[in-house]
């Protein structure tokens, strides 16, 4: 099996506050919207899946767990002074956001949560990582 990620899956409980965050309030350009899903393309050959509780439920077969997922969103830029920017956009939206610092790493971030309390971490990261930023569309 090639080592990569081509779809990101997030089950949602109410899509059409999702479409609304990240479409209206972030901007995003879906790929496709239908009843139960979002696509949002978010990378090279990589898709951002906001599902419907019943849409995941029925694709997989059984519900998603409760509570808070233990799992991280990341988005890199290039400067603090830019993580500030984004947090500060996002703070506009009205969902939790923790300010950007530096932390024990090397790097400088800070988290919001969507909607739906999935967490993003928008950082600059030292080394190696921190080329990973994506250019713009």
């Amino acid at each position: 099996m090639e080592q990569r990620v081509s779809f990101i899956t997030l089950a949602v409980s109410d899509l059409a506050r999702t479409r609304a965050f990240y479409v209206d309030g972030l901007g995003w350009e879906p790929m496709f919207s239908g009843d139960d899903v979002l696509m949002l393309p978010i990378g090279e050959r990589l898709m951002l899946s906001l599902w419907s509780i019943e849409g995941f439920t029925a694709e997989i077969g059984e519900a998603p767990a409760s509570g808070v997922a233990p799992i991280t969103l990341a988005h890199n830029l290039a400067t603090p002074a830019e993580v500030d920017a984004v947090l500060a956009e996002v703070a506009l939206l009205g969902v939790p956001v923790s300010a950007g610092r530096d932390r024990e790493w090397g790097g400088y971030s800070g988290y919001f949560s969507d909607p739906d309390g999935f967490r993003w971490e928008v950082a600059v990261n030292p080394g190696e990582t921190g080329d990973f930023v994506l250019p713009p569309r």
